[in-house]
């Protein structure tokens, strides 16, 4: 029989307390969002009141300190290569406002988001998940989705956010169930983890029946995924054993779906546009960092509830109903004070970020010049203004900026650094710039490989090896020179 023990232990431990977990949600919205959650927060909790937002004429601002201390199988009017680059990364690069925006913050100007997309995929996940935890799981899923409808981040990351920030434990094959039923939902291939999967997903819907063409086609995508996607159709024909003709009505089927299923809803999607979150303007040779005045309600707490609280407090009744009043009041007077602090840092949090950002990438804000880009990673942020380098991924993830050259997500001012034959450390975007424009130059009858590419930089100072000139192109979009020859 064995016998009760007790022992001593001791254990770290990392708990989030509800003040910063509140503070976070906030931080990692853009400003659209953040005028939703405001809105609701009011009508949620009577003690917190908004002190004439709307009134508010002038930004927050901080000036800049004066010191910085075969292709023959396909029709002609479809791309193959459009489909092949697909599933890819975000496009870098600024981004352009509608041409009737005057650059006001018009509170009726709609903001680029996924808000829309998104509500249409919470409609088709409450008619599908009835168990309260799944569908929380479902929400977080459907909130990790990009514009595309692509699920890019890795299950096991979502597993360790939800523990992290939600307090919600959960498995990697628990969530891949939640997925395979979000997978199935309208637009075909929604939440496929790359171009592959969003294409069986899609022909997986389709209705057979008597048409071997999207059965070949299955098999396609399947087995030959990757002699498809460099066109080496003699290889597939071979494997499969098929003919030229089959191989070709399987091919039209395939240019049929869509690689891209989140921008397919136009019936489900309002156009939509940017708001930025802060302005960055040159004025009398300093640069002025403004945050958009929609991210600053003034928010103060209810004096009504405040004296009503005092007045129950001082009262003699022992009544149960009182006391619960009470209770219920100084629950609303915390949660309200919580959320003003709550604000109150995001707001000082994105403008000492966008304040670092602009210190170290001063030349590209002053002259628009690409090439000014100086190297910067999250780290380098993080440590000037003394936060964790989460905290700054936050706020980098979803924010944009507008400048007097165009309107720009944060997360473009952040690059890897390249060291030159001279020894000086340049941005890969200067390296990235050069490749675009030698590939644009290029004689399309004879397209510049990966090897001369590399030799032509080498010309120019960069030694960088083949493999990472393939990484760069990759990451403009750029398929290799056998897809970009033409006859």
């Amino acid at each position: 029989m064995s016998s009760l023990k007790q022992h001593l232990s001791q254990k770290m431990l990392q708990k989030l307390s509800p003040q910063q977990i509140q503070f976070i949600k906030l931080l990692q919205l853009n400003t659209q969002d953040f005028e939703e959650k405001v809105e609701q927060e009011l009508l949620d909790n009577p003690a917190l009141e908004d002190n004439g937002r709307e009134e508010a004429e002038e930004d927050m601002s901080y000036d800049e300190p004066d010191e910085y201390s075969d292709t023959d199988y396909l029709n002609d009017d479809v791309d193959i290569n459009d489909l092949l680059r697909a599933g890819g990364g975000d496009d870098e690069g600024s981004f352009q406002l509608n041409e009737d925006y005057s650059g006001d913050e018009s509170r009726e100007l709609p903001i680029a988001s996924q808000g829309s997309f998104q509500e249409y995929l919470m409609e088709q996940a409450r008619a599908t998940f009835f168990n309260e935890e799944d569908m929380l799981l479902a929400i977080h899923l459907i909130n990790s989705i990009e514009e595309d409808g692509y699920l890019r981040r890795e299950l096991r990351s979502i597993v360790n956010d939800l523990a992290f920030n939600e307090n919600i434990s959960t498995t990697e094959d628990h969530l891949e169930k939640i997925l395979i039923k979000i997978q199935n939902f309208d637009p075909a291939g929604i939440g496929a983890r790359d171009l592959q999967e969003c294409l069986l997903l899609q022909l997986y819907k389709k209705d057979y029946g008597d048409n071997p063409a999207l059965t070949l086609a299955e098999k396609i995508i399947s087995e030959q995924m990757e002699a498809f996607s460099k066109k080496h159709y003699d290889k597939i024909k071979r494997s499969l054993k098929i003919d030229d003709d089959q191989l070709k009505a399987a091919i039209a089927e395939i240019v049929k779906l869509n690689p891209k299923p989140g921008e397919s809803g136009a019936s489900n999607t309002k156009t939509q546009y940017i708001v930025p979150d802060f302005t960055v303007s040159s004025e009398e040779d300093k640069l002025q960092v403004r945050l958009n005045s929609r991210n600053a309600p003034e928010l103060r707490i209810s004096q009504s509830y405040h004296e009503t609280l005092k007045a129950y407090e001082h009262s003699h009744s022992k009544d149960k109903n009182l006391k619960e009043a009470v209770q219920y009041i100084k629950q609303k007077l915390d949660g309200a004070k919580w959320f003003i602090d709550s604000v109150k840092q995001r707001q000082h949090t994105l403008l000492s970020t966008m304040e670092a950002i602009v210190q170290r990438q001063r030349e590209f804000f002053v002259d628009g010049d690409e090439t000014c880009l100086r190297p910067m990673i999250l780290k380098d942020i993080a440590t000037q203004v003394g936060l964790d380098i989460s905290t700054i991924s936050r706020v980098a993830n979803s924010k944009y900026v507008e400048t007097d050259f165009g309107i720009f997500p944060l997360k473009y001012f952040f690059s890897e650094g390249i060291t030159n034959e001279e020894g000086e450390e340049v941005s890969n975007r200067e390296i990235k710039k050069i490749l675009s424009d030698a590939i644009g130059a290029e004689q399309k009858k004879k397209p510049l490989t990966d090897e001369a590419l590399m030799e032509l930089l080498k010309e120019k100072g960069y030694h960088i090896a083949r493999r990472t000139v393939a990484k760069y192109r990759e990451q403009l979009n750029i398929p290799v020179a056998r897809l970009r020859k033409e006859l």
